[in-house]
């Protein structure tokens, strides 16, 4: 147990001082799977995605219906990384300076000091994010590309673990702004939420009637299983895993592919084919391999390419989704032999 109160399990001290391996990866990914089991039934896939995406340095924009635990899986998963987690609920009349901060007058010191925002910490809920004006999405953009942020002509670094998992509802658009396509370019994955299977929904009332409340997160039990300087030597691992040229060429050939299909109006750009590669890699480390494969880049193609595309009318009026482009552009391209 180290000054921060969190276990560090024998491998994750090793993946420190020597350099991790794989092992140390999936022994990691278990371990937030454990815990987030203790709160958040199911989901498993949405889960394995924000993993992939703090291991790469990305972002999530979870969307789903209301009711299916979306902040539920945010704040849990907070719970299980030793960093700072603030939640911010995005409303028509949030301001920038609500986000990032402001400098405020001291009269006593006669000299302004900076007020630090909500987006000064390691991972940050932006709660219905689509639901504040593009002036205020933007402020995100600088954050989550360069983590830093600018404040009357002052750079700040913010936390080198600093993550946002942004929410929003697919079918309310009354008093929404849709994300512009530079802000949705800086989410790595856009994860869909839908509702549990019924044996997953039946677990889900057994625990409640049992006295599980999901606003007494404290009274649960999470056990954070890793520490930012731990997660850096993680997400090093997870750069190293083997990733050889006919992979390459084959992420390539995906992204590429949506470039030229007739029924977009956009493709996909460079940045979604490096977050493909690299979450094939991080996503291979966390299942325990030291090399991916075509089925890692098959498994994240749609939370990876899904908002990054857009739909010509006549293919929406067709009944075509972002979703179902993908699928016939993987089943287009030839799957390489590893």
């Amino acid at each position: 147990m180290d000054e921060t109160g969190v276990g560090k399990p024998a491998e994750l001290d090793s993946a420190s001082s020597s350099g991790a391996d794989v092992e140390a990866v999936a022994l990691m990914a278990e371990s937030i799977r454990k815990e987030m089991g203790k709160v958040v039934v199911g989901q498993t896939e949405a889960i394995e995605q924000i993993m992939v995406a703090l291991l790469c340095e990305g972002h999530v924009l979870l969307e789903g219906v209301p009711g299916i635990a979306k902040t539920l899986i945010a704040r849990t998963f907070a719970l299980t990384v030793s960093t700072d987690f603030k939640r911010v609920q995005f409303t028509p009349d949030l301001m920038p300076s609500d986000i990032i901060g402001t400098n405020v007058f001291n009269p006593a010191s006669v000299s302004f000091d900076l007020r630090k925002g909500p987006i000064f910490t390691g991972i940050l809920l932006a709660d219905e994010i689509n639901r504040t004006p593009p002036k205020t999405q933007a402020a995100l953009l600088e954050a989550m590309q360069e983590r830093q942020v600018t404040i009357d002509g002052e750079t700040y670094r913010l936390d080198d673990a600093f993550t946002v998992l942004a929410t929003q509802n697919p079918i309310e658009y009354e008093g929404t702004y849709p994300l512009p396509e530079a802000t949705l370019d800086r989410f790595m994955l856009k994860v869909v939420m839908g509702y549990p299977v019924v044996e997953n929904e039946m677990t889900i009332m057994r625990r409640w009637n049992e006295g599980f409340d999901s606003n007494r997160l404290a009274d649960v039990g999470v056990n954070k299983v890793l520490d930012t300087g731990q997660l850096a030597g993680i997400r090093g691992m997870c750069r190293n895993v083997t990733f050889d040229e006919p992979m390459v060429d084959y992420v390539v050939k995906i992204v590429r592919r949506t470039r030229e299909n007739r029924n977009l109006v956009l493709g996909a750009s460079p940045r979604a084919s490096i977050y493909l590669m690299l979450g094939a890699k991080a996503l291979a480390a966390a299942r325990g391999r030291g090399y991916a494969t075509p089925d890692d880049v098959k498994t994240l193609a749609k939370p990876v390419l899904r908002h990054r595309l857009i739909l010509r009318p006549e293919a929406q009026i067709e009944g075509l989704t972002a979703d179902r482009i993908v699928d016939i552009i993987l089943g287009e391209v030839e799957v390489p032999r590893t």
